[in-house]
């Protein structure tokens, strides 16, 4: 890519509060990938997790919609987002309305309220799709100047970013979820050792139901963390701001409930990058966001 293309982006909330190391880390490294991001103006909330159960689905079907309107002031074709859970009701709904006249009149009866209407005519895209098909990995290797020899990084993907779109065409078709390579290439890319081996990539490790009711998905995360640790890695990357948060911040809990003693650090790919390409480690590699000390993932990128 010669030349930035620009995509509209939808940060969604995580991106302001328990993700923004993400954020932060996406918009240090994309620009040096050729990739621009225009925001969308004035977003709301997509309503994933929760907001199904508490509101229903033509309501939260309206929340994406405002936002897919609000992209369409953007010119752009694509609308981007780098959390699974809003790509997933983003993608859906965004799909929904361009398939399904009847439905596409019952969601502009909604944004008529607010002046509104949307059709279906943009296209829906997971960053990380952006990134395998639009951008390629030669591209990230060509940014990496301090490669983070000897890490050794348990891909996690999680559940939701490659389920059920990936494989579609609308999806990009980048990955599979049988047998995901993505994440370990970007790891890869930065100069990391990716563990191969590392059996629960794509687990859940329990979503929402983690911030209501932990007890009843610390045996998910557990899962993860066992044998990640068992591998023999130095941390855990993943792409889900939600994930990062559950396999993070229970692993007190964790370790409390099964007598061990986890204290591994989780990160995202983007983190990772941001370091190999020689950026500054707070201000763009957002690494001081961690709760569990992440020094020997900082000193690979200082040898």
């Amino acid at each position: 890519m010669s030349e930035k293309k620009k995509y509209t982006f939808y940060p969604g909330c995580a991106s302001q509060s328990t993700g923004k190391h993400l954020d932060t880390s996406l918009r240090a490294v994309l620009p040096k990938l050729g990739v621009a991001l225009q925001d969308v103006d004035d977003w709301n909330c997509c309503g994933a997790s929760i907001g199904h159960i508490q509101q229903g689905h033509l309501p939260t079907a309206a929340l994406s919609a405002r936002n897919l309107s609000r992209a369409k002031e953007n010119k752009n074709s694509d609308f981007v987002t780098a959390c699974p859970a809003c790509y997933l009701n983003s993608h859906y709904y965004n799909e929904s309305i361009r398939k399904d006249t009847n439905f596409q009149k019952e969601i502009n009866t909604i944004l008529e309220a607010a002046g509104r209407s949307y059709d279906g005519s943009l296209h829906v895209r997971h960053i990380c799709e952006i990134l395998v098909n639009d951008v390629g990995l030669e591209k990230v290797r060509e940014n990496v100047v301090k490669p983070l020899k000897g890490l050794k990084v348990a891909g996690y993907i999680g559940c939701q970013t490659l389920r059920p779109f990936a494989g579609t065409e609308r999806g990009g078709k980048y990955d599979t979820y049988e047998e995901p390579k993505f994440l370990d290439n970007f790891i890869e890319a930065s100069g990391a050792m990716p563990l191969k081996e590392f059996k629960y990539k794509t687990s859940c490790c329990g979503g929402a139901v983690s911030a209501v009711s932990p007890e009843k998905t610390l045996y998910l995360i557990e899962n993860i963390l066992r044998d990640a640790t068992e591998k023999g890695a130095d941390c855990i990357c993943t792409p889900c701001a939600l994930c990062q948060t559950n396999v993070e911040i229970y692993q007190d809990m964790v370790n409390k409930n099964f007598s061990t003693q986890y204290q591994i650090p989780v990160i995202f790919y983007s983190q990772l990058w941001a370091l190999s390409f020689g950026l500054d480690s707070k201000k763009d590699a957002a690494m001081h966001q961690s709760l569990i000390p992440v020094k020997k993932i900082i000193d690979a990128a200082a040898r």
